[in-house]
Formats: structure tokens, sequence, C-alpha cells
């Protein structure tokens, strides 16, 4: 019979945050598949675990991922893990998964420690719906144009920038969107030095610029939601009324979409908005 592939969630900092299960799973595969085998095997160390690490990451996965669903048709049980938290949240994986899924082999989650989830948590800001935006591009046109869009957005938002990156991110967040809008810094979530802020961007524009310790470490940010109709100047908000006055609703949406160049959906909800 094949083996399984598990996905196992390891700490983003505290040791402590390691479930039961998951030690039990790693200490019974009979290979982890790693992201960084040498950050993986201090950890295996510390967890007082002693395992086979085969690498696993962006620049291998594809050619690696064959070997590694052979090994589990085999018989082997396996298990994948990130340099930390949840395997596959902007990090490697899924071409293992499919592969494993094509194969027949069964894919099992071991949930636990993650960065996205814990930052949300504790950010203060809306959580019924969010947008994971990940990484943003490094620089240029394309960097601009993703923050432009993530200040339109009616959802909370969840970033994960670079140290060195975090203030340009907070100068460009702060040119973009309302002086009210809210941002929360989540700065090594559960290691030693542990920080979480909530204010305007601006007031954490200055915070972050006066303190240079802030901009080292693991960054998660959390946007707040724009107001609806916020990123609709004058004009498009008093054409939005006009449309709602003479069509039916799913109609005056789809051309404000097609006028505005924003997506259709978001302005249902702000011309529902309207009509309340």
């Amino acid at each position: 019979m094949s083996g399984s592939l598990y996905v196992v969630s390891t700490p983003i900092g505290h040791l402590d945050d390691i479930t039961r299960r998951a030690l039990s799973v790693l200490a019974e595969v009979d290979w982890v598949a790693a992201e960084d085998t040498r950050h993986s095997h201090k950890l295996m160390q510390q967890l007082g675990l002693e395992q086979r690490l085969i690498s696993c990451h962006d620049h291998n996965e594809e050619q690696r991922s064959p070997e590694l669903v052979a090994r589990l048709v085999a018989g082997e049980n396996g298990a994948l893990i990130s340099d930390a938290g949840t395997p596959l949240v902007s990090d490697p994986g899924y071409r293992l998964v499919r592969a494993c899924q094509e194969a027949g082999v069964a894919v099992v989650p071991i949930p636990g420690a993650s960065a996205l989830l814990a930052a949300l948590a504790v950010s203060g800001q809306p959580s019924d719906r969010f947008l994971f935006e990940g990484f943003l591009p490094a620089k240029g046109a394309v960097r601009e144009k993703a923050i432009e869009r993530l200040a339109r957005l009616d959802i909370t938002s969840i970033i994960f920038e670079a140290p060195h990156r975090v203030l340009t991110l907070l100068e460009s967040l702060a040119a973009h969107v309302a002086p009210e809008r809210e941002l929360t810094l989540c700065r090594e979530l559960t290691k030693r030095f542990e920080t979480v802020r909530r204010a305007p961007v601006a007031e954490l524009l200055e915070w972050v610029r006066g303190d240079s310790d802030q901009q080292r470490g693991e960054l998660v940010l959390v946007l707040s939601p724009a107001a609806r109709g916020s990123e609709l100047s004058d004009q498009d908000q008093a054409l939005a009324r006009a449309l709602l006055q003479e069509l039916p609703l799913s109609r005056a949406a789809r051309i404000l979409a097609g006028h505005t160049g924003l997506k259709r959906q978001a302005l249902y909800g702000y011309l529902e908005g309207l009509q309340e």
C-alpha cells in the first residue's frame, strides 16, 4: 500500500507551539522534505528528533517531486515542512502535493502555527473576510500597482514584508490611503522581541521611522478595509447613484465596473450599501 505525505506545521518562533501530533508524525515518518535542510536540522535537534532530511525548495521542487512520490507509492511515509509555520503559505510545496494527489497518495494536513493567522488574530482588524497578499513585488511599477490595489480593497489585507523594505512600504501606503486608515504591524511573533502595534498608517510610519528595531525580523502587516466607495471619484459616485435610479443593481454594477475598471463584485457591494 502507498504511504502518506504529511504536511506538518512547525513553530514560527516559540518551540512550545509544536503540537503533540506534529511531534509524533515527525518522529515516525521515513523522511522529511524541508525547504532549508540546514535550518530544519537545527529545528529537529531542538525538538529532540533525528530524521532524514531531503531538500525541497522553489528551485528543485519540480525535479524532486517524482522521486518523493515514487518513495511514497512504494510504501514510505514522508513529511513536508517549511522553514517555519504552515507549509505552502508563501512557501514551496504545492507541486509536490499535486503530484501526490495525481498518483493516488494520501496528503494529510497536520495543522499548527501560522504567522498569517497569528497576525490576523491579534491585529484588531475585521476578520470575517480577508485577503492574503503574501510578499509584494520587490520594486518598480508592479509593486506600486499592487499597493494601489490594496489601498482600494474593502476587506482586511495581510502582507508579508522583508524588513529592509518595510519603511518604503509604509511610505507608499501612507501616500495611497485615507489618513484614518489603520495598519497593524506584527513583528517577531511568538519570539522574545514580539511587537504588535495598531495605528493609523501615517502614525505607524513615523513610529517605525524613529525606531530602527522595528525594521528587523519577521514582519506581518494587517491593513484595515477601505471604506466602501472610497476608491471611486466624486464623479463616479454620482454616476453610481444615477445608475441605481434607472437600472437593476446587477446591471448597474456591470456598467460601473466597465467604466472604472474595478471589480464588479466589489462595486455590487458598494451599490448595495447605497440602497440601504
